[in-house]
């Protein structure tokens, strides 16, 4: 569905507007043990979701220095996605891999599995489609379970209500819980923030986020072709649907937008887009081809974001910052290294360098985890769910402005009614897909302008 007016919003509205999440209270009435890792020095992890994020994480968590990991079960709803996963991973990590034909598991019902095999305080990877990152998250709390959720971690508002207050609930239950958004713990960004608070630049006047790049993802989808069931067919190319992911919009531009937030040190309370579709081909997914959005912070300070996904364009791949006394680069090209610098003015000219960050860059992918499994050792509080929703929801803000036309604010979207999938903790192998294509075979497209929301 895009995102405009759809049938059964006002009964949505009806069931959604507390923003409530029913099963946090039920979690709450549930008491567990302490949490942290088990007496056995090894901690186990279990792996939700294995495309190529997915194994990346989990190579990432057998990597860690900080004593020993082992994975111990896989699910997907692909068997071929978590063969080829466990191979990969099974050659680089030989000794760390304990999954055997009893611990893979195929379905929706996967992730229930997978967690079963751990123990309270061991960690399981989230790494499915966004779509299912509350409800995977839902059952990780109900086993104690420690967390890494990649993001976005919502694509709606009911969605990133049920987030927050299940984030809260992980917190009360002192679980640690990563969430991927790993430009955070990127050693240049943190001396970059440190001196923009320490006002090297001045005060932040203006941010620019530049993700202008060919296709990305699957967010170019083909129509689908024989042999696979709607629903499948979605989820496979989940960044072409926006119930699935936000779309290619919030699956990549959040980097971007969080960075920025980050050096501001807030989060926009408005935003006001633009964007559209060029010449398709065969693709039918619903994603737009650029996106322009205007942010505004409450201090007045704007974000400008550009996000292009088209082949065959100059590509930039950047964000930056400028104050009232200087600028600084945010990153350069890509998420690593970063190589942060400030310049004094606006001009980021050689001769103009006050600072760069000159050191070698430790890889931000595996430092995240390396926090992680210190605090699951240490017992030290680690938990980004608040901040990877509030990311998640800033980002989902820009992206309905530009889809509906409006602008919309952060209270606008945070207590929006319309939810793409209402029941994605009901789906099976043999349910319909959320969203359903047209007899042409193509899907519902946003029409700024024509098909509004109603916050």
């Amino acid at each position: 569905m895009s995102e405009g007016k759809q049938n059964g919003l006002t009964r949505r509205q009806m069931l959604s507007t507390s923003g409530k999440v029913v099963a946090a209270s039920t979690l709450a009435s549930v008491v567990l043990p302490h949490v942290h890792a088990a007496q056995e020095n090894t901690i186990q992890v279990a792996l939700v979701g294995c495309g190529g994020r997915g194994t990346g994480a989990a190579s990432n968590a057998l990597s860690t220095k900080q004593d020993p990991t082992r994975l111990v079960a896989m699910a997907d709803v692909f068997e071929n996605r978590l063969d080829v996963s466990y191979n990969s991973l099974k050659n680089l990590h030989p000794d760390q891999i304990t999954v055997d034909a009893d611990s893979k598991f195929i379905g929706f019902d996967g992730y229930r599995k997978a967690m079963d095999c751990l123990r309270p305080g061991d960690v399981v990877i989230l790494t499915t489609p966004p779509a299912f990152r509350w409800v995977q998250f839902q059952y990780a709390i109900e086993k104690g379970l420690n967390v890494f959720m990649e993001k976005p971690i919502s694509v709606d508002g009911p969605s990133s209500r049920k987030m927050f207050e299940l984030g809260e609930e992980s917190v009360r239950r002192n679980l640690k819980v990563g969430v991927g958004l790993m430009c955070r713990h990127c050693e240049a960004r943190g001396e970059l923030y440190n001196r923009i608070q320490d006002g090297q630049i001045g005060d932040l006047i203006l941010l620019r986020a530049y993700r202008v790049v060919g296709p990305t993802g699957s967010a170019f989808a083909e129509a689908k072709p024989e042999g696979i069931s709607e629903l499948m067919y979605q989820i496979r190319n989940f960044h072409a649907f926006l119930w699935a992911s936000g779309g290619a919009y919030s699956d990549f531009l959040i980097h971007n937008i969080d960075e920025c937030c980050w050096m501001k040190n807030a989060w926009p309370v408005e935003a006001k887009a633009y964007g559209g579709r060029h010449y398709r081909e065969n693709y039918v997914d619903q994603n737009f081809d650029v996106y322009t959005v205007e942010y505004t912070f409450a201090d007045g300070a704007k974000l400008m974001l550009e996000g292009r996904c088209m082949p065959g364009c100059a590509n930039e791949f950047a964000s930056y910052a400028h104050g009232a006394r200087g600028s600084a680069v945010i990153s350069t090209s890509s998420h690593s290294p970063a190589r942060c610098r400030i310049y004094d003015g606006q001009g980021m000219v050689p001769d103009k360098l006050a600072w760069q960050f000159g050191k070698k860059e430790p890889n931000p992918y595996q430092l995240e985890w390396d926090k992680l499994i210190a605090a699951i050792r240490e017992d030290k509080p680690f938990n980004e769910v608040q901040r990877g929703a509030e990311a998640s929801l800033v980002t989902a803000m820009g992206r309905m402005a530009a889809h509906t036309g409006q602008i919309v604010t952060y209270d606008d979207m945070r207590n929006c009614a319309h939810e793409f999938a209402p029941d994605v903790d009901k789906l099976t192998l043999d349910s319909a897909a959320p969203l359903q294509a047209g007899p042409d075979g193509k899907y519902p497209i946003p029409e700024p302008g024509r098909k509004q929301l109603e916050f």
